[in-house]
């Protein structure tokens, strides 16, 4: 027998054989095959980014659920909040992809105070203009452009008469899709409101407050200003009059978004919701959403009125009056409060097509409005303007008449900054303001908002 036939040897060679084998399988791979080599690299590096991506939309979108959603929601119903780009990766389609899905904040001191979670749309964070106008406004421009009364990018001129916001929205939008803007506002609007609007690119007319009846009213100058522009035989631009007050892709925009937001946000379950009107489109478009597509029957709607303002007296009595509009009372061509943006002394087609549908109405003085403000500050480290303090007030007498647990949503409009010349000045020239030295004597944060706003003593 030779030596190859005999069993250890023949199983040492196999081991040897498959020893240098397995080295050079593992040693000369990637210098034989480097095709094979980088292939298989580039298959390893796909599946470790897609592993990472999936945790990381994961993570993103657990925290996104868990801040937006408070109730059970369908993964083609949280799809369908979202743009074509998914906002939980951190990437939109321009600025206006940055508008709406706004979070519902838990004011702390308001629900502990009142026994009810009151819980606030943070309509200040959309991105474009930083209020609830900016929904408003990208509806209206979208409906006109499927209506062929504007045309990106061919010199048309975009005019509104507006206290402030829903110009602001219309001005950063309108530059992002190839317009340009004519604001016409009040003179006596606070001045960074106009200030900023320049800052936009888009042209201001600060005009002496009148009644709505004068062609000199700043609504009815911009909608002067459009038709002139159209009529004129030098371009082929359009003047377009957005119209807020009418335009019912106002209220529209609230519905389709705002409303449907809130619903998903709360799970459905809403007590109460509570908010101003100026134009009237955000009451109504949540409103009309929550009541008659989505059947909330019991929600309670309430409509939180400035002094000055005569909505509170048509909701309550069924007529347009406000005790200002006594002779030789009135301080103000308008609505006269300090308060911008919410309260008016007629009916728009926007406040008429859910007027039906509010239950009740509250009205807010100015004083109530600077102490809610500020304690929204001391407590709870928000900073609002005139309207959003008057929602809060609203929302706290809403609460303090219904059952303990309660639970009622209300709208933060816009930041503070845009009323620092009017609205917060008058809160420092009351005293209202404290400072860290205030703080350690106790000053003007100290108490309960019951309190503070003179509700008596609240819940009974």
């Amino acid at each position: 027998m030779s030596l190859s036939d005999h069993p250890k040897a023949y199983g040492t060679a196999a081991l040897t054989v498959a020893f240098i084998t397995g080295i050079f399988v593992t040693l000369g791979f990637k210098d034989l095959y480097p095709e094979l080599e980088n292939r298989y690299q580039q298959r390893l590096k796909r599946n470790r980014h897609a592993r990472n991506s999936l945790a990381r939309s994961s993570t993103v979108s657990s925290r996104r659920d868990s801040f937006l959603f408070s109730g059970p929601v369908s993964l083609e119903d949280r799809e369908s909040t979202f743009t074509t780009i998914d906002r939980g990766l951190g990437i939109v389609d321009g600025i206006a992809g940055t508008i709406g899905n706004t979070p519902l904040v838990k004011i702390r001191s308001l629900s502990e105070a009142t026994g009810c979670v009151i819980l606030a749309k943070a309509e200040f964070l959309n991105g474009a203009g930083n209020s609830p106008k900016d929904r408003v406004a990208l509806n209206m421009i979208e409906v006109a452009e499927q209506q062929g009364l504007l045309v990106p990018n061919r010199g048309d001129t975009i005019y509104e008469g507006t206290v402030g916001s829903t110009g602001i929205s219309l001005a950063v939008l309108a530059r992002a899709k190839g317009y340009k803007c004519h604001i016409c506002m009040p003179s006596d609007v606070a001045i960074e409101k106009s200030e900023l609007l320049h800052h936009l690119g888009a042209t201001v007319e600060r005009v002496t407050p009148a009644p709505i009846t004068d062609p000199k009213h700043f609504v009815n100058l911009a909608r002067q200003r459009a038709k002139e522009h159209t009529l004129r035989t030098d371009t082929e631009s359009r003047g377009f009059f957005a119209d807020q007050f009418e335009s019912l892709a106002n209220y529209t925009a609230h519905m389709k978004t705002t409303g449907p937001e809130i619903y998903e946000q709360t799970g459905g379950l809403i007590d109460a919701f509570v908010a101003g009107a100026g134009t009237g489109g955000t009451i109504s478009g949540v409103t009309k959403y929550l009541k008659e597509e989505k059947k909330l029957t019991n929600l309670k709607v309430v409509l939180a009125d400035p002094q000055g303002s005569g909505l509170y007296n048509k909701i309550r009595h069924g007529v347009m009056y406000s005790p200002t509009e006594k002779e030789g009372t009135r301080r103000r061509q308008q609505v006269d409060t300090m308060v911008e943006g919410i309260g008016i002394n007629r009916i728009t087609e926007n406040f008429e097509s859910a007027r039906s549908l509010i239950d009740d109405a509250v009205r807010v003085t100015d004083i109530q409005a600077l102490k809610m403000a500020r304690w929204l500050v001391e407590h709870d480290g928000i900073f609002v303007g005139s309207s959003s303090a008057v929602n809060c007030v609203a929302a706290v007498m809403t609460a303090l008449k219904m059952p303990k647990g309660s639970q009622v949503v209300t709208i933060l409009c816009d930041s503070g900054s845009r009323h620092l010349s009017k609205f917060w000045k008058s809160v420092g020239e009351l005293g209202l303001e404290v400072n860290g030295e205030d703080e350690e004597r106790g000053g003007e944060g100290e108490g309960d908002i019951v309190e503070v706003l003179g509700l008596g003593k609240g819940r009974q």
